[in-house]
């Protein structure tokens, strides 16, 4: 069961508004300074902010008194198409029909037309599922070029009572009688912390955590960065453990490959010095690559954990690579995500389930 309320505009504005309450869950609606329509959704454990109309980004996340989301260099989201123009979000949706960084001979932005794409619609959801009563957002977006696309992508989050997980799901439905081509990515950007770890249904050796070598031209790198790199290449272990120092400037970027349980669920978690975790599972028969993502600068302090359909070297490599989906006319492709915090004891048995799902394929 679940109740839609549909949302306009105009019912964002610079004073914060109560829209629903549903237990002890609640959604308020407001207006950044820039302009830009946010939704804040709220549970005992902490609350969720999400753009209704700008890519439905979820631009900021605090569960059990910890702010998730990357340090950047945006105290508010910008009203733009430009990637790197409002980028400080904790959750994007990047693709559909193209997504990385655009090659010599694309001609698709940065990551896409989803990240910060104008949502036509935009609706709270209210219900109860398997896992409890929830407060959500979901929305569409209808990507048309003549001769070329025509597809609707429909994304949902679900913030849970009393629950420091939440649900995220995107469905990309292809409204063409003709295939279009597809790459998919989800870019959540945690904090890192100093003496976190990294636990994930990953075989830790560099055939399985591959480091991308090439730079993109509008970076420039730190003293070195070329030779950690270098390292990361043949110790791609040493990127588990955040000691400070290390030369994540401008960035890391791995490809990774995850495992999966015997409930079909791949798991990354970032375990902090005091027990507790952030955590992301996602299911590798939908998004079958894995991306990490590490920026530590003074302006920038990020850790992606981003699962996709292909890598992040722009669309005409990744087609080379035999990454490239095709969508057939009229199906639809479906992501699914849970993301957020567990207590130290639900680090644990988390731990404990990847050590397990790591075991047994070793076998």
């Amino acid at each position: 069961m679940k109740t839609l309320f549909h949302l306009s505009p105009e019912q964002f504005t610079p004073q914060e508004t109560p829209l629903v309450e549903y237990g002890e869950l609640s959604a308020s609606a407001f207006r950044y300074p820039s302009g830009v329509c946010a939704l804040r959704l709220k549970n005992s454990l902490g609350e969720l902010v999400l753009l209704p109309y700008q890519g439905q980004q979820i631009w900021d996340v605090t569960l059990r008194g910890r702010r998730l989301t990357m340090k950047s260099m945006f105290d508010q989201p910008h009203p733009t198409r430009d990637f790197l123009a409002t980028y400080g979000g904790f959750l994007l949706h990047c693709g559909a029909t193209a997504m990385g960084a655009p090659g010599a001979q694309d001609t698709h932005p940065l990551h896409g037309e989803l990240p910060n794409a104008p949502y036509q619609t935009a609706a709270l959801v209210c219900g109860s599922d398997e896992t409890g009563a929830y407060i959500g957002l979901t929305g569409s977006y209808r990507h048309t070029l003549a001769f070329n696309y025509n597809y609707e992508a429909r994304p949902l989050v679900k913030l849970y009572a009393a629950s420091s997980v939440f649900a995220v799901s995107m469905t990309i439905h292809n409204l063409k009688a003709s295939p279009m081509p597809l790459m998919f990515l989800e870019h959540a950007n945690f904090r890192p912390v100093d003496g976190g770890r990294l636990v994930q249904t990953v075989p830790c050796d560099p055939q399985n955590m591959r480091v991308r070598a090439n730079i993109p031209p509008f970076m420039q790198v730190a003293p070195g960065y070329r030779e950690f790199v270098q390292t990361l290449q043949e110790h791609p272990e040493r990127h588990l453990v955040f000691a400070p120092g290390l030369v994540y400037d401008p960035e890391i970027v791995l490809y990774l490959n995850y495992l999966a349980d015997e409930t079909g669920w791949a798991r990354t978690l970032h375990i902090h010095p005091d027990g507790s975790a952030d955590v992301l599972r996602h299911r590798p028969a939908q998004l079958n690559c894995g991306v990490r993502w590490i920026c530590r600068t003074a302006d920038q302090d990020a850790l992606g954990m981003e699962p996709c359909t292909a890598e992040v070297e722009g669309f005409s490599a990744e087609k080379a690579k035999g990454n490239l989906r095709m969508l057939a006319g009229g199906d639809s492709f479906v992501s699914e995500l849970q993301v957020g915090v567990l207590t130290p004891e639900e680090t644990r048995a988390e731990e404990l389930l990847v050590q397990q799902t790591l075991a047994r394929t070793a076998l």
